[in-house]
């Protein structure tokens, strides 16, 4: 009993959100200059994780671009000169919101271009199965009499009354 309460106990504190990955040798002496690094990091995408900002990951390379910000701040770069740095060396990418440009329109309009194209083809298949008929058309007089001579019957049936 005792090991499935510390085993429960484990589970729940596995899944628990992990904490900013930031050690205490990065964090800048200045607090607004830390501030000023810490908003400029979480705009950046960590390129090993790729779905967190560089401030949230634990992986080697978050831990240098946190650095690179922090050391362009303290060389006296302004926050947008800072970011901008980053970005030439590692494209619009590691932007977390990358901007609307002729290179990025493919990410920003892709999505609701293809569930726009996905909503007109099905409603072009609905209309061609609607419009479709639904029971096959009866059959002609010589129709009936060459299905006849194929069953082997010597008259064409008659027809059912309604």
């Amino acid at each position: 009993m005792i090991r499935r309460l510390a085993l429960a106990l484990l589970l729940m504190l596995a899944a628990l959100p992990a904490r900013a990955a930031i050690s205490p040798d990065e964090i800048l002496a200045d607090p607004a200059l830390e501030a000023r690094a810490r908003g400029i990091t979480k705009q950046l995408r960590c390129l090993v994780c790729q779905n967190q900002s560089i401030d949230d990951s634990n992986a080697p390379l978050a831990r240098d671009l946190r650095i690179l910000v922090r050391e362009r701040l303290k060389g006296g770069d302004s926050d947008n000169a800072a970011l901008a740095f980053v970005v030439a060396r590692y494209g619009d990418f590691v932007l977390l919101r990358p901007p609307i440009k002729a290179t990025t329109w493919l990410l920003w309009f892709g999505p609701a271009a293809l569930l726009i194209a996905a909503v007109i083809f099905l409603g072009l298949r609905v209309r061609r199965r609607k419009a479709a008929p639904a029971t096959p058309a009866p059959l002609d007089p010589e129709e009936e009499k060459k299905l006849a001579t194929l069953m082997g019957e010597a008259a064409p049936r008659p027809k059912a009354a309604p």
